[in-house]
């Protein structure tokens, strides 16, 4: 855990709905392949969010610009009201596209995969956007900082 933290990431929170919203923060995202546009990421087993993403079948991952820090805490806080909090719109899957985000990428899962404590979810890109000239949030070392090009 010590020497993994040293490796800085971005910050996703995916979203999706089962019902009601529901969100998770994540440091585990990446893109897979261009051809098909896929990415992944990768949900705890033991949260108790991933199995109502799981039943949505699509979510999106909002990624956090440089002065997310508070919002986060609130998707990574058990039982939060987190979309009573934060402004955000349904895409086109019907996943939370948050209002606050600095970049989505909108998905439906393509696959699961068993990783020991985890499952890997990689996920089909159905619509993607940005906005310019933002700055991410990072976690490293189990705090949060901030990147400037």
């Amino acid at each position: 855990r010590t020497v993994l933290g040293h490796f800085a990431t971005g910050i996703a929170l995916v979203t999706a709905v089962d019902g009601d919203p529901v969100g998770m923060a994540c440091n585990s995202f990446s893109s897979v392949s261009l051809d098909p546009p896929l990415v992944l990421f990768c949900a705890a087993k033991s949260s108790s969010t991933w199995p109502r993403i799981q039943r949505a079948g699509s979510w999106c991952a909002n990624f956090v610009g440089a002065d997310g820090e508070q919002l986060v805490r609130l998707f990574a806080t058990p039982g939060a009201d987190r979309f009573g909090q934060t402004g955000w719109k349904p895409g086109v899957t019907g996943a939370p596209v948050l209002d606050d985000a600095i970049s989505y990428v909108e998905c439906a899962t393509e696959a699961e995969h068993d990783a020991g404590d985890h499952v890997i979810v990689v996920g089909r890109v159905r619509r993607m956007g940005y906005v310019a000239d933002a700055t991410p949030l990072l976690f490293y070392r189990g705090g949060y900082g901030r990147f400037e090009p």
